[in-house]
């Protein structure tokens, strides 16, 4: 499933038949909370006195009682927040593929041992009510999500839901947002504070060492059904911020109040910055095909080799697309060198590939 059209597809209505399953599994509601036991985690002390705990949201606010044990995560990048607290979800939703829990490489040592969570998949309307229920959890976690009010209701009547944040687009949370609400969730505020502060220092030390992004303008794109331009709210985007650079100045007049979208041919100049950051289906036919392009390959970003590439199927491009408090610190490893060789004003300059 292509990036940019991955988030849109989970915003449709549920279906009434798992509607009607649901409400045979049990009620409950989004101010309960259970202290049953489910994945294994981190010792609770840090939590006693946390909770009641009462987060805000999209659809209004929830409150959670006690320390949740049975996670389940339906936004789409939740799970590294979790683990990175020393919680391992019961359940996590399926978006990039190819990993066993959903859980990528940089998040892996977070299982300590503990079993890989039961993958939910979406179908196009929503999450999966039914098989969430079934899963028995004390907190439904949505953070990174497109959920909607129905949607919302639904997962209520058996547990409690924490959705969207209304200050932002669905999908379009920062990281730092999503990390520290999680952890008010979980009775760790203090301690996802901390990790979004190490995460902020590589993010400092980066720009330190490279003075060159500062006040450079750079953008996040991917060739999908024509060109798919990424707007400021999305995490993706929120990276180059994040080292210092500058977003196209009509950028999110031309996307809208949204995440992403396309756009025609005609503001291609969106394109012509001082980097472009494609997300390719792969690092040759892809590239081919866009430099196949008459207009495209007219632009100075390309004619003065001023473009990062990264594979979307790949480790390097999944973490570029998850964007999280675990998976950012890989992506700056790698992109920081890609980067820094595309705006050091040298033409036959390359930007190479990471080893790995």
């Amino acid at each position: 499933m292509p990036r940019a059209t991955r988030a849109a597809r989970l915003s449709g209505l549920l279906a009434s038949v798992v509607l009607l399953a649901v409400a045979a599994v049990g009620c409950g509601g989004s101010d309960s909370g259970s202290s049953s036991s489910g994945a294994k985690g981190s010792d609770s002390s840090s939590a006693a006195g946390a909770f009641p705990v009462t987060l805000d949201h999209k659809y209004g606010s929830t409150t959670i009682k006690t320390e949740p044990r049975r996670i389940v995560t339906v936004g789409l990048t939740d799970q590294d927040a979790v683990l990175a607290l020393g919680k391992v979800p019961v359940g996590t939703t399926e978006w990039l593929g190819g990993y066993e829990g959903a859980v990528g490489p940089w998040a892996e040592d977070k299982l300590g041992g503990a079993a890989a969570p039961t993958v939910l998949t979406d179908t196009g309307t929503g999450p999966q009510v039914e098989k969430i229920a079934a899963l028995k959890p004390d907190l439904v976690l949505a953070v990174y999500s497109g959920l909607t009010k129905a949607q919302y209701e639904s997962l209520s009547k058996f547990a409690p839901v924490v959705a969207q944040p209304k200050a932002y687009n669905d999908y379009g949370v920062p990281w730092q947002q999503q990390t520290e609400e999680i952890g008010k969730a979980l009775g760790k505020e203090s301690e996802a504070k901390t990790l979004v502060s190490g995460v902020e220092e590589k993010f400092a030390a980066a720009r330190k060492a490279n003075p060159a992004f500062a006040g450079a303008t750079a953008v996040m794109a991917t060739p999908y059904e024509g060109t798919f331009v990424y707007g400021s709210q999305d995490t993706r985007s929120r990276i180059l911020s994040g080292l210092g650079f500058s977003l196209p100045k009509d950028l999110d007049k031309v996307i809208g109040d949204t995440f992403g979208a396309n756009i025609s041919k005609e503001r291609f100049d969106l394109l012509d910055q001082d980097v472009a950051v494609w997300i390719v289906p792969d690092l040759t036919t892809a590239v081919t095909e866009l430099h196949s392009d008459k207009i495209y390959s007219d632009l100075n970003v390309v004619k003065q080799g001023r473009e990062v590439f990264t594979q979307e199927t790949g480790d390097y491009g999944n973490a570029v697309s998850l964007s999280t408090v675990l998976s950012l610190p890989y992506v700056i490893d790698r992109l920081v060198p890609q980067l820094a060789a595309a705006v050091d004003g040298k033409t036959d300059t390359e930007v190479e590939q990471p080893a790995s």
